[in-house]
């Protein structure tokens, strides 16, 4: 079995266009939620959303090639190249055969399914009305695309599929791709997740699910995890990009080696399309799955990047669960909730907090979980949950939990890289 490391990562999200950017108002507390500009959200119940700021595509993507590519994959392709970047990968002489791209997405192209449905009837022949849709319309929206892209702008011609399981597409791409270089399937593999459902259809999907926070007089603190007053989640968009490699490989090529992927866990909760279990067994299971992958124990754990987003019973329920992992241990831990900052980015979301975690054993320091004024009754008093100001300490290990409509479950561990 290979040991396998992070030696490059990139990161688009509505707090930061790059992964300095992100990283320094994650530890500023910055947030990222505000009233939607992208289109007049003024008859929707919830107006607000973390969208991505002062993003041009065409300082990234040729205007001609944007057009024909659906935001998510313009998300992907752009954090892909920063990643790439940062780890110096030579595209010149790495051979490309043992290079893979495993990419998640909850949705694919959302904005292109609806402009395509609200659009077609009105391209029709003027004949027989017959809906005329565009020839880009399936290459757009299907999730697999984004990986493609990837691998066809670079030639990486490896491992290449899609993960598609609500908001844990992400980290189930990464552990796949964790899975294929310590198997010895691959050398390299560019993976993590992108998602563009900030659009009319989203928000009112979500909305009418009740799922969203209706707190348009105050968006900015809007999300609020753990919080007596919270009310629902707030939808994010963005991108997190993460280029993992053997430890041999990146040694040989003297990489930079940022951190180490020790473990994942992927379980079902098995109980309800949108509602976690009451109790959090699957995410208690999924826990425990991930540290028994890495070899380590409950006592090894420092820090938490939680789900957290900013749900009743969402929030109860995870915490719930890292109590029966943890027991008394779990007073030692820092918890926290960058969906806070972030808002919730779907299928991008474990890439981005995995990349968060990345940051805490970098800085050596706890991202905070800000927007809190009020205990929970429901939640330990006792939980270091990381509240409103970022916290220094010792980090060695990171579990980065997600999980998605459908039960469906998957933690990262993460640890400190020690030769």
């Amino acid at each position: 079995m290979h040991r396998v490391v992070v030696t490059g990562y990139g990161a688009l999200t509505p707090i930061g266009n790059n992964t300095n950017e992100f990283a320094e108002a994650l530890f500023k507390g910055v947030s990222g939620a505000a009233r939607i500009t992208r289109f007049d959200p003024e008859y929707f119940r919830t107006q607000f959303a973390c969208e991505v700021k002062n993003f041009v595509v065409e300082d990234f993507l040729h205007r001609r090639e944007a057009r024909r590519i659906d935001p998510f994959s313009q998300f992907a392709l752009v954090v892909s190249e920063e990643a790439i970047q940062m780890s110096g990968m030579d595209l010149e002489t790495v051979d490309k055969d043992r290079v893979g791209v495993i990419w998640g997405s909850g949705i694919g192209g959302f904005e292109t399914i609806e402009a395509e449905i609200r659009d077609a009837a009105l391209r029709g022949d003027g004949v027989d009305k017959a809906p005329k849709y565009s020839p880009f319309l399936i290459p757009k929206l299907i999730a697999d695309i984004a990986p493609g892209h990837i691998s066809i702008k670079y030639g990486f011609r490896g491992i290449n599929y899609a993960t598609v399981s609500a908001c844990a597409s992400a980290s189930h791409a990464i552990g796949n791709a964790f899975d294929a270089i310590r198997l010895g399937r691959q050398d390299i593999m560019v993976t993590g997740g992108s998602e563009a459902a900030v659009t009319g259809a989203g928000m009112g999907g979500f909305s009418s699910m009740k799922a969203l926070s209706e707190r348009n007089d105050d968006p900015a603190t809007a999300s609020r995890p753990f919080d007596m007053d919270r009310d629902g989640f707030v939808l994010g968009e963005g991108a997190g990009a993460l280029i993992l490699e053997s430890l041999e490989h990146a040694q040989n090529r003297g990489a930079t080696i940022y951190a180490e992927i020790v473990g994942c866990g992927m379980t079902a909760d098995a109980h309800h399309i949108t509602a976690p279990h009451p109790e959090g067994l699957g995410a208690k299971n999924v826990m425990k799955l991930a540290m028994a992958d890495a070899g380590l124990n409950a006592e090894d754990i420092d820090y938490i990047n939680v789900h957290g987003t900013s749900t009743p019973l969402g929030d109860i329920a995870e915490t719930k669960a890292i109590l029966s992992v943890f027991g008394e241990k779990s007073y030692d831990l820092n918890i926290s909730s960058t969906k806070s900052m972030t808002g919730h980015l779907l299928g991008a979301a474990g890439a981005i907090e995995c990349i968060a975690g990345i940051e805490a054993i970098r800085r050596q320091a706890i991202p905070p979980t800000i927007n809190h004024h009020t205990a929970d009754p429901n939640i330990d008093p006792k939980l270091n949950l990381t509240l409103n100001e970022t916290q220094e300490r010792e980090v060695r290990t990171v579990l980065s939990n997600t999980f998605g409509f459908g039960g469906h479950n998957s933690c990262v561990a993460l640890k400190k890289f020690e030769d």
